[in-house]
């Protein structure tokens, strides 16, 4: 006997009480968000009101008034968020909480169309938002009535998979929702912990948020105390959706310094609303001075996502790279995707889309600094992470090039002031590459004996002596057309070569060389007349492709394990010293004065000796000889 399957068509099964569970103790990593969450339905139940009112002004019931209240109380363990919004009806209640990831708002929001779909500030999307309640409360209360009904409607749970729903008279439309804390929770009873998440969250929500005020009337005997005022808590706008037009140089001022808890005022700013298949707008601030914690790169502050007012996070790193970190504004939009929790970005064209042109705002601003003034104290306070966009941001490489300053062989001061364009402007006739230097600091770079054939012949030389230099001139190989070229590494092409007919190649096979090559063996690995020396007695190169000895200092300084190297030992065979070397007869003396030469091209460039206590010994020895 055989059995013939036939196709069904099923529907999930799921158990509601595990499926509460998951929404409650796994959607959300952090439970101050329950807060945000009932906040922003309260919002959508006033903004739904105010669109049903344009064709029914009977629905505020004689009272225009919509803003959401908080209230608490500690000695009950309870906590209430009141709105003055559209309220529901029984139908209502059972459909949007007792159908969990069921959207009311999204439904309305559907149902809108032209300006009024443009104009709405709706915020909810996923119906999972009045779940968070349960974050926190063991028992949730909900009292509402739709506006123009007769009754209200009460609603409860203890979010374990069953609720109750029953009439209840309630006078006022608009919706209560009391939670009922749980005992690790009562620091939800507390006003100031309140405040505070008020103002983090939804300080830019449209609708007043109020609370008692914290200073309330002593009562005059013999008379009952007053109801505490109520305050409102949030600023209720939000000056990025405001036109620029209407805005003042000190609304902008005021703006930063509350979102960035600086007190001085910006350096500047850019403000932008995109419009069309994506809307969102921007606001970015350039600080006058750089935070405390600008170089630790791990640090994701400074840009504030927002999602229709309502603050989201401050760490929304996909939105600007790291080497902009020191940006601070925001981003408003209703089209970035969020995961169900709103607390992570999901990554998509929009996002990068966003990011882009933020990228580009940002650049544009620091062009516009950068053709000014101002630009030495922006760079004093930021050019160093700037430079960091050289290697992270492929794209816009050549853009954040342009807008590097380095200091210059031709300029005295210390502060890097001279652009690539400016070098590659006053290049001499012939020179073919950007010459530049690494090293620990600027003192050490300007003092290196490899700089004095290009001071010998008016060539320029870069000096960089920042630890990101090293990455920044691996990933810069080139600008303008024009090779980036190190000159502590390889064999020089001068302009002027061609009329000194100097050959740096064939320059290697003096007697002075050779000996000098057997008795350093092993510490360098190879010696050669140098083109570099004018008057130095020696220097210390590497290969074109050798690491530099700057970035093996600087990986060593991290930890980081360098497997050791031997450089190449330039001799100026035309110094003093040198030609007293040629000289010497003595094998061990002429051996000590050869490493003596090598330590003290190691130190010229701000090495260090592997064996310090020799060099003292030998240059002792020195001395003593030279006393007779």
């Amino acid at each position: 006997m055989t059995t013939t399957a036939t196709k069904e068509t099923l529907g999930f099964q799921s158990e509601v009480n595990q499926l509460l569970d998951l929404v409650i103790n796994s959607l959300y990593s952090n439970r101050e968000i329950f807060l945000r969450e009932l906040i922003s339905n309260a919002s959508d139940a006033i903004e739904k009101l105010r669109f049903s009112a344009l064709s029914d002004e009977s629905l505020y019931e004689g009272d225009p008034e919509t803003a959401i209240d908080i209230e608490f109380d500690r000695d009950a363990h309870t906590l209430t968020v009141r709105d003055a919004g559209i309220g529901m009806s029984r139908e209502d209640v059972v459909a949007n909480l007792g159908t969990i990831a069921k959207s009311g708002t999204r439904e309305f929001f559907g149902a809108l169309s032209g300006d009024s779909r443009q104009d709405s500030q709706l915020i909810g999307q996923f119906g999972v938002g009045f779940y968070a309640a349960f974050i926190v409360a063991d028992k949730v209360t909900v009292l509402s009535r739709k506006a123009g009904a007769p009754e209200g409607v009460r609603w409860e749970s203890d979010g374990r998979g069953e609720f109750t729903v029953e009439p209840c008279a309630r006078s006022r439309r608009g919706t209560e929702i009391i939670l009922h804390l749980k005992e690790d929770a009562l620091e939800y009873a507390d006003e100031w912990r309140l405040r505070g998440l008020i103002k983090k969250y939804s300080d830019h929500i449209a609708a007043p948020i109020r609370m008692a005020s914290a200073q309330t009337a002593e009562p005059e005997d013999g008379e009952a105390a007053p109801a505490p005022a109520l305050e409102t808590i949030n600023s209720a706008t939000a000056l990025w959706v405001r036109a620029k037009q209407d805005i003042s140089d000190d609304d902008y001022k005021a703006f930063y310094k509350h979102i960035s808890h600086d007190f001085a005022d910006p350096m500047v700013w850019v403000h932008t609303k995109s419009e069309g298949k994506l809307e969102y707008t921007t606001l970015f601030f350039i600080p006058n001075r750089p935070p405390f914690d600008l170089f630790d790169r791990d640090v994701k502050r400074g840009i504030k996502l927002y999602v229709q007012r309502v603050f989201i996070m401050d760490d929304a790193e996909q939105l600007l790279p790291r080497y902009l970190r020191f940006v601070r504004g925001i981003v408003d939009t209703r089209d970035l995707p969020l995961n169900v929790s709103r607390e992570i970005l999901q990554r998509n064209k929009a996002i990068d889309t966003i990011r882009g042109a933020s990228i580009k705002k940002i650049l544009g601003l620091i062009e516009t600094l950068a053709s000014g003034e101002d630009y030495g104290k922006f760079w004093s306070a930021f050019g160093r992470v700037l430079k960091e966009g050289v290697i992270e941001d492929a794209p816009n490489r050549e853009r954040v090039a342009k807008l590097l300053r380095f200091a210059s062989t031709l300029d005295d001061a210390a502060e890097p002031a001279v652009s690539l364009e400016q070098y590659v402007s006053r290049m001499k006739e012939g020179q073919k590459a950007i010459y530049f230097l690494t090293a620990e600091t600027h003192a050490t770079a300007k003092a290196s004996p490899h700089l004095e054939v290009f001071r010998a012949r008016g060539v320029e030389v870069l000096l960089l002596s920042d630890p990101v230099d090293e990455w920044v001139v691996q990933h810069l190989t080139e600008f303008d057309g024009k090779p980036l070229r190190s000159v502590t590494q390889g064999k020089l092409e001068l302009p002027g070569d061609e009329e000194t007919g100097e050959k740096p190649e064939d320059a290697e096979a003096s007697a002075l060389v050779g000996k000098l090559k057997a008795a350093l063996e092993g510490k360098v690995s190879s010696v050669r007349a140098s083109t570099r020396l004018t008057d130095s007695p020696a220097c210390l190169v590497g290969d074109e492709y050798d690491m530099s000895i700057n970035m093996q200092r600087i990986l060593r300084a991290a930890g980081q394990e360098v497997p050791p190297s031997k450089r190449i030992l330039e001799v100026n065979e035309k110094h003093p010293l040198l030609m007293r070397l040629a000289s010497e007869e003595g094998e061990q003396r002429f051996a000590d004065l050869a490493v003596l030469l090598f330590e003290q091209a190691v130190l010229a460039e701000g090495g260090r000796l592997d064996d310090p206590a020799a060099f003292v010994r030998r240059v002792n020895q020195l001395l003593i000889d030279a006393a007779g």
